[in-house]
């Protein structure tokens, strides 16, 4: 390749690398999000350009697609991008020493989650004290309709997308209290937006119990939970308000040390 093709390409490269940014920006400021004809006259870019480029985000899940309405949506992936930079801290940091506190006070496994689309994704976690424990590889993802750190995080959304999220869940029944309806969803979430925590009976897995609370920035947003999971022997739920208030306390001491940097 001669000098020039090499410049040639490094260009074209800057070029959709400035392009994915600027179609990044304008779809976090939309939770409605956006078809493409709407990105491409919004951004004033080719419509082949766009194309490429968003379904280049959907692979690497920045944005996620609605089949339905052809709308693409941005996600929270961005939150698994940072550690610590210099002097700042990365959310995993920032939510540990309150992970570490409500492990002790539950002996059990400890998660630290964030929505992507419209599942959960586990970001961190501490392994309960118990020789029988519940554990998932860091990574791993659920539905977030029956998962308690899902609850937690949907139910502190701004309405138009908590509304946009519930929309994209397709209800699939996994055990016998699996909610599997958007009805029953809406009113589970303002049950736990009054009372600060979720709670997950053996709705995505048999006998594992969860209860969980959302981290929010310093506007309110709801951007990760902490949660709890454990065998329903140790989490049963005449226990859910004592387990729900620890929870709950150790999110809000990971949102604190999350937004004093």
């Amino acid at each position: 390749m001669s000098g020039d093709d090499m410049k040639s390409r490094v260009r074209s490269e800057v070029a959709s690398l400035q392009r994915g940014l600027e179609i990044l920006e304008m779809l976090a400021a939309r939770p409605d999000g956006a078809t493409l004809r709407e990105i491409t006259d919004h951004l004033g870019l080719p419509g082949a350009s766009v194309l490429r480029i968003v379904r280049t985000l959907v692979e690497l899940n920045y944005l996620s697609r609605e089949e339905q309405t052809k709308r693409y949506f941005s996600t929270n992936r961005p939150l698994l991008l940072g550690q610590p930079r210099n002097t700042a801290r990365g959310f995993s940091e920032s939510a540990i020493s309150a992970m570490r506190r409500v492990r002790q006070a539950t002996g059990e496994t400890t998660q630290l989650c964030c929505l992507i689309g419209v599942e959960m994704v586990i970001i961190e976690q501490l392994l309960s004290v118990h020789p029988f424990k519940y554990s998932a590889d860091l990574g791993a993802r659920c539905p977030c309709y029956s998962c308690a750190p899902g609850k937690a995080i949907i139910a502190f959304l701004p309405p138009e997308e908590q509304e946009s999220t519930i929309d994209r869940i397709e209800f699939k029944r996994f055990t016998a209290s699996t909610i599997t309806s958007k009805r029953a969803f809406r009113q589970e979430l303002t049950q736990v937006r009054e009372q600060g925590f979720a709670v997950d009976r053996a709705e995505g897995l048999d006998g594992i119990h969860c209860a969980a609370a959302p981290i929010l920035d310093r506007h309110g947003y709801a951007v990760g939970a902490i949660t709890i999971a454990g065998p329903s022997s140790r989490i049963p739920e005449d226990e859910f308000q004592v387990i729900g208030q620890i929870v709950r306390e150790g999110a809000r001491q990971a949102s604190e040390e999350f937004n004093r940097h």
